[in-house]
């Protein structure tokens, strides 16, 4: 009697014995289901990713880079060498977004998104880089054709940072110093915006679409004559305000606003006024009143 097998038996039968042999195949399946799925686990970056922002004046500035660590490295002259540009960060571009045109250094720079570097020569010599393309890896692919704008600094010597370290300083209503500081060296750039020309068009605007807020227009006048700004402006709005409601607050502008155009013997006709006219008990303008007394004293001494 014949004994017939059917060959898939047989094949399922061998893989069977082969599975239990240390072979090859075997092998390298115990050790791939051994090792641990790195990819997968929530570790720390080396080079943690930071996304910096801040308002200048009315100008929104984003700095989006990736801070690398000194971690007992000759940094300056050694992992950043000079003559090379680097991308004053780590992993991808360092990218700066301004949302209005600014001024760096004095340079405009258009509203926008740039790739930020830095090429340094020496110790003494930098040039910060702002590039158009903002896709590519570090500094792979740059080409200094898409430069936008370079601008020379003199790096300082500063305190040890282990960490790369992007920050603001100095910042007034319409300026700041952007700083990048890493080992024992900071460069700084120093951005200012026309904010001042936004806030007159926005007052122009809010006016015009409420004509008769008669403390809009006080507050109007008031920004206008703390700026020094368009005094013949101001003295509409501030006018308007008084007719619409006169009370201490809209004189007292008034009043200051004739001082600041020397009409000193006018501005004290309005400080008294706006003395009279306040509510001895409102607590702002009690708080207030010291500060106008002693303005009209001065206002006295250079008119009379």
């Amino acid at each position: 009697m014949r004994l017939f097998v059917r060959p898939l038996a047989i094949a399922v039968a061998c893989s069977a014995v082969l599975s239990l042999l240390p072979g090859p195949a075997a092998h390298a399946q115990t050790t791939a289901s051994a090792m641990p799925a790195a990819s997968l686990l929530p570790l720390p970056q080396a080079s943690p990713h930071v996304l910096l922002n801040h308002t200048i004046g009315l100008s929104e500035v984003t700095v989006d880079y990736h801070a690398p660590s000194v971690r007992n490295r000759v940094i300056w002259e050694g992992l950043v060498p000079y003559n090379q540009i680097w991308r004053a960060g780590a992993n991808e571009n360092t990218v700066i977004t301004f949302a209005d045109t600014v001024r760096v250094n004095g340079k405009m720079l258009p509203a926008g998104q740039y790739s930020f570097y830095v090429f340094p020569r020496s110790d003494q010599d930098w040039d910060m880089v702002f590039n158009r393309v903002t896709t590519h890896w570090g500094t792979e692919k740059y080409d200094e054709k898409d430069d936008v704008l370079r601008v020379p600094v003199v790096p300082e010597a500063t305190e040890f940072h282990e960490t790369l370290l992007y920050w603001f300083s100095d910042v007034k209503p319409g300026s700041a110093h952007l700083n990048l500081s890493w080992e024992k060296k900071t460069v700084s750039l120093f951005i200012d915006t026309n904010v001042q020309a936004r806030v007159v068009a926005g007052i122009e605007k809010a006016v015009a679409q409420r004509p008769g807020d008669w403390q809009l227009l006080a507050q109007a006048a008031d920004y206008l004559v703390q700026n020094n700004l368009n005094a013949e402006r101001a003295l509409y709005f501030i006018n308007e305000s008084i007719r619409l409601r006169d009370v201490y607050t809209n004189n007292w502008i008034k009043a200051r606003l004739l001082a600041s155009k020397l009409d000193y013997d006018t501005a004290i006709v309005y400080g008294r006024k706006a003395i009279k006219l306040g509510d001895k008990d409102d607590e702002a303008f009690r708080a207030q009143l010291p500060s106008m007394r002693v303005s009209l004293i001065e206002w006295q001494g250079k008119a009379y």
